[in-house]
């Protein structure tokens, strides 16, 4: 007869397991304000902050190397009440050149109906409206606009809209991969991600990427203590979520991630950090190699490397 596991011996070997899982390889300190969304452009990572004036540049071992003017304003950051809530950002084709595209949340007219183009080579940018497509997204069943995660999957754009406790529905919204020039126009198709049981606390989607080589679509999920789309509150934890074939859901009317990575119960160094946004670093045969970024809320952001061991 086998002895029973020791009960310390059992949550030693579950907290090994977990770590094997999901691996903290680094974490950065910027000295740049409220990080919301992030990518990767020709070996660096472009940064933007929700109510920052310059876009943040870094090299691949995420030291800052330069930054991008986009608002004339005094000092860091934009007061809450006009800031532009630059929150997801992607890597697209524009003129047959990679460039980035960044999106502001579409929650207030008409300062966060802004969008900016980043040429990473030439280091210009340019910025267009967007009101148009903010209103179609409401007149199409979306109670409260609030943008905060973009990318591209094959053949579409796919843009991420964050409830609250008031709302509590997070959507993706589809729409074509060059939805701008046609704003009247573009398809639109608006998906229910995550379903909310517990109407105490509210899981709301900051940040989107695509894992391109296994069809996975990865979220950052957190937990913030606020009714409406306005206002920040108390952060609890953060999370992501692992949707596996996303290219073959397009078409579903809601979808539940496969997997939900409880990130503070991973590593208590994500206790209290607002994780906003994620880009894939690479991809290999066994793990996505992912960057996390979270505003700190106090004028600072933090960047976590991170490898998530594929299931």
């Amino acid at each position: 007869m086998k002895k029973p596991v020791p009960f310390l011996l059992f949550l030693l070997l579950m907290t090994a397991c977990r770590q094997e899982n999901v691996v903290l390889e680094e974490i950065k300190q910027l000295d740049y304000p409220s990080a919301s969304g992030m990518d990767i452009c020709n070996k660096q990572v472009y940064i933007i902050g929700d109510d920052a004036t310059r876009l943040l540049v870094t090299d691949s071992n995420l030291a800052p190397v330069d930054s991008l003017l986009l608002y004339d304003f005094p000092g860091r950051r934009i007061p809450k009440n006009i800031k532009p809530d630059l929150e997801a950002m992607t890597v697209t084709n524009r003129r047959e050149q990679p460039v980035l595209l960044v999106m502001g949340s579409g929650s207030l007219t008409p300062f966060r109906h802004m969008a900016w183009w980043v040429d990473p080579v030439t280091k210009k940018t340019d910025s267009m409206r967007l009101d148009t497509f903010y209103r179609r997204l409401g007149a199409n069943g979306l109670d409260e606009i609030n943008i905060e995660g973009l990318c591209e999957i094959p053949g579409q754009m796919l843009l991420s809209n964050r409830g609250s406790k008031g709302y509590p529905k997070n959507h993706l919204v589809l729409t074509s991969r060059s939805f701008w020039k046609n704003q009247a126009d573009a398809p639109l198709t608006l998906i229910r991600m995550g379903v909310q049981t517990d109407s105490s606390v509210f899981n709301g989607i900051s940040g989107l990427a695509y894992a391109r080589k296994s069809d996975r679509l990865l979220l950052t999920v957190s937990t913030e203590d606020t009714r409406n789309r306005f206002d920040d509150g108390a952060i609890g934890d953060s999370y992501l979520w692992i949707v596996d074939n996303i290219s073959t859901k397009k078409n579903w009317k809601a979808i539940n991630p496969n997997r939900e990575i409880n990130l503070t119960e991973t590593d208590t160094r994500f206790k209290g950090k607002k994780i906003e946004s994620v880009c894939v670093v690479k991809e290999t045969n066994r793990f996505l190699h992912l960057l996390l970024a979270a505003d700190n809320d106090d004028g600072k952001s933090t960047l976590y490397r991170l490898a998530v061991e594929k299931n």
